[in-house]
This record gives C-alpha cells, structure tokens and sequence, in this order.
C-alpha cells in the first residue's frame, strides 16, 4: 500500500558561528542546510499497523508530513494505493485519512459540522455524507458530543473527532502522527481500539509514536528512526531477537549506543 524508496528532506537552519565570534568578539551566523529524513525505505501492506518509532526530533513528523501530501521530498519516491507523488500526488490524498501532531480544528463548530465540510472536500453527496457521520459516531463513540461545539470538547473528545474527520471519505489508508499523545487511558485506548478494528477490515494504517510500549503491543512491523535515518525495521519479536533485548524500548537505546550517537 505504501512504498518509499530512498526518501531524503532537506532544510536550511541558521546556527551560530563560534569560530567567528572568537575572531571577531562578535556573534555571527550562518546558514546550514541539514537532512531532517536521510535516504528512507519501506514498504507497508494491506491490513497491518506499520509503527515510525524515535524520539523527539527524530524526523518522524517530516517523514509523514511527506507521506501525507504536505512536503514535497529533496528526493527519493513515494507510491501510495499504486499512485506515484510525483505524478499523481492528487489522486494518493483522496485514499489516505491523514492526522497531523498539530491538527487545529475549528472551534465553534460541531463535530457533525465538521464533517459535512470535510465530506463536500471529497465531493460526496449529502446522503454519503449523512451515512458515513452515522457510521463515524458509532466507531468512534461520539453519540454524547456529536453536536457540541468543539471548544467546548474535552482533550480525548477532540482527538477523536480530529481522527473521526480522517474517516468520512472511508480512506484506504490511515497516517498518524503521535495520535495518543498527551491523551488519558480511556481516550487513548478508544483510539488503539479503532486503529486494531481498521486493520482487521484490510486498512493499512501508518502511526508514529515514541511510547515504544504502546507500539510492541499494536504493531505488526516497526520502522526506527534516529537522527533522520533507519537504525531498524522488522516486526517486534525480530527486532528483540536479534538484539537479545526483552522489550522494544531497550532494542532502540541499545541501537543508538552502538551507533555511538548516545548523549
């Protein structure tokens, strides 16, 4: 479902020039350019949870926000449902259900409203539109603040209409990014729930997190990242087998150590 082959980003940074500022006494800088995803390959399969797992800064964000139709690579490919970005990044969009970290929602709407919007974005019909929402409320447990206004909505109420929004135009595929951050038990394990119930109707479903325990209770295969670049991928139990660790947080520091990049 998903296909990335040596995926590269590139930004631009302003650091300071210590070396001039010894010299000159006075504090200058410069431009650097840096590579937040470095040379990135993988695929994922129909009906799988494909977990990016790194810490913060790792490049899992950038990486998804290329997945997602947002950035556009410095280099490398990226096929979504059989679909090349490159020439049909349009068409990949329409199958991909995509929440970012940030996803800022409209406040003095409802969530029934706010999936009307989103509907007419796909081109639907308002009787799609209608079917769907009455699905959607099911799925993800909204019948107590379907008509709310959501700044109104609790933290966990938000993000399951943030995720509910993903869902209208029935996506085949789902990218995430730490979609249970900062969530409490009963909110975040709704959200585990529903990711468990897509895969088991075939949807592929693409999440980033850096809680490592979360990921080796839901993931059928593991993608880590540090610094921007792959240090492993394979399903849990391979990963803990071949590093001789019980859990996947010990697998990654243990990774990080052998690189040398440990602080």
């Amino acid at each position: 479902m998903i296909e990335v082959n040596q995926l590269c980003k590139s930004f631009v940074r302003v650091v300071k020039d210590e070396e001039n500022k010894r010299k000159s006494k006075r504090l200058k800088t410069r431009k650097e350019e840096f590579l937040a995803v470095n040379n990135i390959s993988f695929e994922t399969e129909k009906g799988e949870i494909y977990g990016i797992l790194g810490p913060n800064g790792a490049g899992k964000t950038t990486l998804l926000r290329m997945l997602g139709g947002i950035l556009t690579p410095t280099s490398g490919r990226i096929r979504v449902a059989g679909y090349d970005y490159e020439k049909e990044r349009n068409n990949a969009k329409k199958t991909i259900g995509y929440l970012s970290g940030n996803t800022k929602l409209y406040g003095r709407i409802s969530p029934r409203e706010l999936f009307y919007i989103f509907g007419q974005l796909y081109e639907m019909s308002q009787d799609e539109i209608e079917v769907m929402t009455e699905k959607i409320i099911g799925i993800m447990d909204m019948k107590g603040f379907i008509d709310n206004r959501i700044e109104h909505l609790s933290t966990g109420q938000t993000q399951r209409t943030s995720i509910a929004r993903c869902l209208i135009h029935s996506p085949e595929v789902y990218i995430f990014d730490e979609p249970t951050l900062g969530l409490d038990v009963l909110s975040s394990h709704a959200i585990i729930e529903f990711m468990k119930s897509e895969r088991e109707k075939g949807k592929t479903v693409l999440y980033s997190t850096h809680y490592m325990e979360e990921a080796e209770s839901l993931c059928d295969k593991i993608l880590m990242i540090h610094q921007g670049e792959v240090i492993a991928k394979g399903t849990p139990l391979s990963l803990k087998e071949e590093t001789k660790e019980k859990n996947l947080r010990d697998v990654f520091v243990k990774l990080v150590k052998e690189r040398g990049d440990w602080a």
